[in-house]
């Protein structure tokens, strides 16, 4: 299959989004980016076509997909009932990087929802994504246009390397603004469950709501629905690099003089050390590779580098990725989530 790049100049730019949502209409698939990471869109109410979405990123059976919406009337359709707590969501963070759980309606194949009861929904802010979702009046089911496993691609560049010869149309619409994936709510419990964080705090979420569970694997553990989670992100091991990676947490000053004491010990290996603005001078035995996350003052910016930060890893072919770890507060929260996942749990504490 030939893959098809599009470049985006102007997100509301009639041409490309209905040739992309022709593709959409016919059951093929179109990489497209959204405000959170680069989405793989396929018809949402098509099996064939969203078994199409399993079969290019290699994805497991039983990972549920997110159903991208353009309305709260198109939202309507696609599912049973929206509580009280969820409208006022809606009204708040809609459209935006928050992912709402609710059950199903019949007409959304089981493909989509890997046999549960329920069904994940988003509407995007992206313009091209809401414009793309609205003229081919179909909710697309969109997981990140990556390989299951690799790090969520926020640049065409990072979709093109995983996807090309997969897919019929990548849009390209430069780099994505949040740069992880959108926050996770289950709205079918009470308490609503924050299944994954995300642009859309824990924070956030509380001072709405007033009250909001939290599922353990938020944290790197096991989630509460483990054989069979509700959303993506739950149980597999997700956003790694290629090379073994280790997260590191405690006080900063401490974390550097670890990560030299191990950068001296393994003289042969290719290392790279992420790290942040304020601590890049902290280290003195300089690795292969030292990278920016960004400003620990201002995390919006390290989620935004995370994803393509891993993927440059990938790209200089390092055998040893070190991370500095964050307060599991605000954005701190989703960034790190993120890092467990892509170290594999693999975490040096107390330092």
């Amino acid at each position: 299959m030939d893959t098809e790049v599009l470049v985006l100049k102007d997100p509301e730019d009639p041409e490309i989004i209905d040739k992309a949502a022709k593709v959409i209409a016919r059951g093929g698939l179109v990489a497209f980016p959204t405000e959170t990471v680069y989405g793989l869109g396929a018809n949402g109410l098509d099996e064939r076509a969203v078994a199409k979405i399993y079969e290019a990123k290699g994805r497991p059976n039983d990972n549920p997909m997110i159903l991208h919406v353009s309305s709260l009337e198109m939202c309507e359709r696609l599912v049973k009932n929206i509580p009280k707590e969820a409208k006022d969501c809606m009204d708040m963070f809609w459209p935006g990087p928050l992912t709402m759980i609710f059950e199903k309606k019949d007409l959304i194949p089981d493909r989509v929802s890997a046999g549960l009861p329920t069904v994940a929904i988003r509407m995007p802010s992206d313009r091209f994504a809401r414009g793309m979702i609205a003229k081919a009046d179909l909710p697309v089911a969109a997981p990140s246009a990556n390989t299951s496993g690799r790090p969520s691609p926020t640049k065409a560049s990072h979709v093109l390397e995983d996807m090309a010869g997969k897919i019929d149309l990548i849009i390209d619409g430069g780099s994505t603004e949040v740069g992880i994936e959108s926050t996770v709510l289950d709205m079918t419990v009470k308490p609503p469950m924050l299944l994954r964080p995300g642009g859309v705090t824990l924070e956030d979420l509380k001072a709405l709501l007033k009250d909001v569970d939290v599922d353990p694997s938020l944290l790197g553990g096991e989630p509460k629905e483990v054989l069979h989670p509700k959303s993506p992100g739950q149980k597999y091991k997700h956003y790694a690099p290629k090379a073994d990676c280790l997260l590191f947490g405690g006080n900063l000053k401490n974390i550097a003089k670890e990560v030299d004491r191990r950068i001296r010990e393994n003289p042969d290996k290719k290392i790279a050390v992420l790290a942040t603005e304020e601590t890049m001078d902290f280290y003195q035995e300089k690795p292969y590779l030292l990278l920016n996350m960004g400003s620990r003052d201002h995390l919006e910016e390290v989620a935004h580098n995370i994803f393509d930060d891993l993927r440059h890893c990938d790209e200089e072919e390092v055998d040893l990725i070190f991370v500095e770890g964050f307060d599991f507060q605000g954005m701190g929260q989703g960034i790190m989530n993120r890092l467990l996942k892509a170290c594999g749990g693999k975490v040096v504490l107390g330092l």
